[in-house]
């Protein structure tokens, strides 16, 4: 079965830090873009930040730059997404997905991507 599993989420206190993962099953990461979307209550899922299979160029959401830090693991298969100083804004399911093209998109994306995570919530809260 090919798929795509989110782990990592949980509780953490404003200015903690949590580490999400995104392991891949049934393929190889290798050669697939992948992007991390998170969505809050109420709102639309948004792009966060993606890493392009073609020369590893990464990109972020203004609201998190600086303080999440996407990476690709090809011998582990897994991708992983590093987030420190978390505000209350950050709260929401974070999702990642992979695409075979070598252009990530943050936007217009609901046709791009060829997988999808089922999500792992992230709360940031004193």
């Amino acid at each position: 079965q090919l798929q795509l599993v989110e782990s990592g989420g949980g509780l953490v206190q404003p200015g903690g830090s949590l580490r999400l993962s995104c392991a891949a099953s049934g393929f190889t990461l290798d050669g697939y873009t992948i992007a991390w979307f998170r969505q809050a209550p109420g709102k639309e899922r948004e792009g966060v930040s993606c890493i392009s299979s073609l020369d590893g160029s990464t990109y972020y959401a203004d609201s998190v730059k600086g303080r999440l830090t996407i990476a690709s693991d090809n011998a582990k298969n897994t991708a992983y997404l590093d987030m420190n100083n978390l505000n209350p804004e950050d709260t929401g399911v974070y999702y990642c997905a992979a695409t075979s093209s070598g252009i990530p998109r943050m936007t217009d994306y609901h046709t791009w991507y060829d997988y999808w995570g089922q999500g792992t919530q992230v709360t940031v809260s004193s």
